[in-house]
């Protein structure tokens, strides 16, 4: 299958989904739809609250794709790529209406900060959580603020500094990142619907103003994750860096 980004309407829910084959991982070209995508639906007057999904069954987003990071070349090219990132998880922090999290599998790295940028965040037993950059020669800097923002600091530099290791969706709930943990997708797909028709009949004035207290303090997120992308773009062309990549490849 391709990749894809889609915006499904239904009952004013506006469902965003994105699909990568390599287990949803993120070239720029996905990462700017997506951006592009929740922009829409956060001004479309259809839609009253978003979900945020991903296809397939166990992988909810695999953060970054590795075949891009290889072919990067120079510092500007791997800001730019980052970028990607840092506008993605600003879209949905500025975006007026509430985003549902739906995540049904694994969340690495950046899947991890798109799951941490949303403001309400369901998922199945099967979304154990990972921040793996350190083992690869960079770091988590541009999802920093969103993962910190949801499980506290303590947390995320536990799960940043243990790089190799998955940490369960029992975890995730513990720390705040998971709202509720469900046995089945079919389970966990039953509660966001639920959840966010509920939430389209609520008065969306309401919901706007909400959202604008639960995102209080991060007005400078614009410079701040463009100052980290900078920061990966440059490590990302370190020897220890372009080495480890290729065993990835």
């Amino acid at each position: 299958m391709e990749p894809y980004v889609t915006l499904t309407i239904e009952n004013h829910i506006g469902y965003v989904e994105f699909f990568h084959p390599n287990r949803n991982s993120m070239p720029s070209t996905v990462l700017s739809e997506l951006e592009k995508t929740i922009v829409e639906a956060g001004v479309n007057d259809a839609v009253k609250v978003i979900v945020l999904k991903s296809g397939g069954d166990r992988t909810f987003c695999a953060g970054a794709s590795f075949n891009e990071l290889i072919a990067i070349e120079d510092a500007e090219t791997g800001k730019q790529f980052f970028l990607g990132f840092a506008n993605v998880i600003n879209a949905m922090r500025k975006c007026s209406k509430l985003i549902i999290g739906r995540v049904q599998g694994k969340a690495v790295g950046g899947g991890l900060g798109l799951a941490s940028a949303t403001d309400y965040c369901l998922a199945s037993k099967f979304a154990s959580i990972k921040l793996s950059e350190l083992s690869i020669g960079i770091g988590p800097f541009v999802i920093e603020p969103a993962v910190s923002r949801k499980i506290g600091t303590p947390a995320m530099s536990q799960m940043t500094i243990d790089a190799e290791t998955f940490y369960d969706a029992n975890f995730a709930k513990e720390k705040g990142l998971f709202s509720d943990v469900f046995e089945t997708t079919e389970d966990l797909d039953i509660a966001v619907k639920i959840l966010a028709e509920k939430l389209a009949g609520y008065n969306p004035e309401a919901l706007s103003e909400m959202k604008k207290v639960f995102w209080k303090g991060t007005e400078n997120w614009d410079k701040l994750l463009e100052q980290r992308a900078e920061i990966s773009g440059k490590l990302v062309l370190s020897k220890f860096t372009k080495k480890t990549l290729k065993r990835f490849r």
